[in-house]
């Protein structure tokens, strides 16, 4: 994935946390996404997750090696991939989710460490109807740590 963008697309961003929570449902400790640097709209994405020791799943994961859970990792990606789906399709304040669907070839490299700030760059693969696929990339200063392909639904949330 590249930050390089066709001179015709319009470019959004960036979004700071205001506008993250404004796509998002997702609220501490599970909003893992900072802020967006830009959007290719029904194209890309790349978000940043800021990596602190303050994070409460440091405490137990692992006591005196800090390493930020892979799964957590994907959930990152997804979430950017889920700001990505509210921003391109106008649903922000919408009550609109965007679920996971499907995890599928995923990598992980290198473990994410506090102190660091984890690059999300996702790609759309597919978006028919409701349901979208994207393929996702965690780096650190340019070094790939994760990776993951992924389908999701935008749907309404649950009754009740």
């Amino acid at each position: 994935m590249t930050d390089q963008v066709d001179a015709t697309a319009a470019v959004l961003g960036p979004l700071d946390i205001r506008g993250v929570m404004a796509a998002l449902p997702h609220r501490y400790p599970m909003l893992l996404v900072d802020r967006v640097v830009s959007i290719v709209p029904s194209t890309s994405i790349h978000a940043v997750k800021a990596v602190s020791i303050n994070e409460p799943f440091f405490q137990g994961h692992f006591p005196g090696r800090p390493i930020m859970p892979g799964v957590l990792i994907v959930e990152a990606m997804a979430q950017a991939a889920g700001v990505l789906t509210v921003q391109s399709l106008g649903l922000a304040n919408s009550g609109k989710l965007v679920y996971f669907m499907s995890i599928d070839g995923v990598k992980f490299r290198t473990p994410v460490e506090p102190g660091c700030l984890l690059d999300l760059h996702v790609e759309v693969a597919q978006m028919r109807g409701a349901v979208c696929k994207f393929s996702g990339k965690a780096m650190i200063e340019g070094k790939l740590h994760a990776e993951a392909n992924f389908v999701a639904m935008i749907a309404d949330p649950p009754k009740g």
